[in-house]
């Protein structure tokens, strides 16, 4: 499809312009906090072309409300791109899509929003503010959920339980590319399941109710694990049952 080629760099040239704007949008809020703090508390920033007799504690400060003012700039970030996320995700039906065609470039655009919280979001697992993001993004998130994971892919498609917890940088997938389609489905967990470290939860996949994933386990595509169970290894299986049995 030529005219999706043409399409898809077309957009790949805007995209590092969008992306700036979006960063620089973004910083508004910390460059205000920044130079608030310093007019506060009476620090003028000419008085830095004499180096030499600058306070000690200028720079301290200085250095205080540059660290506010990033730390502003990363939240606001991270928020705008929930919003954005939420509003441009493709309403895409579980199925399978032609690699080349204009709904992957639709869910390719709407994916850019999350690589742009990625600036930040690392540092905001596991926080309310994490959270936030997820749900404006369009996950489906019960309370007490604890995420300590900034790579959740395909929010929209995602639905976590109540207490579930999220282990530190593990990767569910609600998406996969093979054979030259896009195929989406989503992945769903039950209340009180623990998704260990590093682990990978592929598309379709079903977590039952206070099921264990081992860290680094990675659960095949439209995998069912049933409830009370504990699934390890690559392709995860059933390593302890429900009844705490080991199978055979």
């Amino acid at each position: 499809m030529r005219s999706f080629t043409i399409i898809q760099n077309f957009l790949t040239a805007i995209l590092i312009p969008f992306l700036a704007l979006i960063i620089g949008l973004c910083s508004f809020p910390g460059i205000y906090i920044f130079f608030k703090i310093i007019d506060l508390l009476g620090i003028s920033i000419n008085s830095f072309n004499e180096i030499d007799s600058v306070p000690l504690e200028s720079f301290v400060i200085t250095g205080v409300a540059l660290g506010m003012g990033i730390t502003a700039w990363g939240v606001t970030l991270v928020i705008l791109s929930g919003l954005l996320g939420g509003l441009f995700r493709p309403r895409l039906k579980p199925g399978k899509y032609p690699l080349k065609s204009f709904v992957t470039i639709q869910w390719a655009w709407s994916m850019v929003f999350h690589k742009i919280a990625l600036f930040f979001l690392p540092f905001l697992v596991p926080s309310f503010i994490g959270n936030t993001f997820y749900r404006l993004s369009g996950a489906k998130l019960g309370k007490g959920v604890q995420i300590n994971s900034a790579y959740i892919n395909d929010a929209g498609s995602v639905t976590l339980g109540d207490g579930v917890v999220i282990g530190g940088k593990a990767i569910i997938n609600a998406h996969l590319t093979e054979k030259g389609e896009l195929v989406m489905a989503p992945v769903n967990i039950g209340k009180d399941a623990l998704i260990g470290m590093g682990s990978v939860i592929q598309p379709g996949c079903v977590i039952g109710e206070g099921a264990i994933v081992a860290s680094r386990a990675v659960v095949p595509k439209w995998t069912n694990i049933p409830a009370g169970e504990v699934w390890g290894g690559i392709p995860a299986r059933c390593i302890r049952m429900a009844d705490g049995t080991i199978p055979e």
